[in-house]
């Protein structure tokens, strides 16, 4: 049974029935973003890169050896010699005090690529050693790590992401744009 409560006449004048009309905007912005380097680009400039300090190393590692009288050839004891662990400290401090100095080494100054860090603040001393030393150090000791290029989103190494570092290009943007939708109660802008 339903009942019919009836108003007095005077609120029923002022009091009216107001139905929200909802709209609902679709927005679309254009955003540009910086490239990701992917694994080939990342293959070249490391392939640079180790020609160059091949490079440093036979016209200044090389010859310091010889003329102290230090063996240059196969590892005496544990897969370590002098030679061995010189060539390291050079590959690691190569990658460290460049990619902290200047955000690229050498090869990636010749492909146009960049480190920087995710939230893009300024690399600090802790992410680029963790970066450059110890997730280099992984990297290169196992190979595969390399590979999780070709399956990140942001296209990241495991030292990538490890350190919270990505790599991109410094002059090339990807357009990509985002979708939104908003509501709006007569005229009045909703959250989105």
């Amino acid at each position: 049974m339903s009942e019919y409560i009836e108003q007095p006449p005077h609120l029923a004048e002022q009091s009216t029935a107001v139905k929200p009309i909802l709209d609902d905007d679709i927005i679309q912005t254009e955003h540009f973003r910086p490239k990701y380097a992917g694994f080939w680009t990342r293959f070249w400039a490391y392939t640079i890169d180790l020609l160059v300090l091949y490079a440093i190393s036979g016209i200044l590692i090389k010859p310091i050896f010889r003329v102290v009288g230090i063996d240059i050839t196969d590892p005496p004891f544990l897969l370590f010699s002098p030679y061995k662990v010189t060539a390291l400290l050079l590959f690691l401090l190569y990658f460290a005090l460049m990619t902290k100095f200047t955000g690229q080494t050498i090869g990636k100054m010749i492909m146009g690529i960049k480190v920087v860090a995710k939230d893009g603040r300024k690399l600090t001393w802790s992410i680029v050693i963790f970066r450059e030393v110890f997730g280099r150090f992984i990297s290169k000791t196992l190979v595969l790590p390399y590979l999780l290029v070709l399956f990140m989103p942001k296209k990241e190494a495991l030292h990538d992401v490890f350190a919270e570092t990505i790599v991109e290009y410094e002059h090339s943007y990807e357009k990509e744009i985002r979708v939104r939708q908003r509501q709006t109660v007569e005229g009045q802008q909703l959250h989105e």
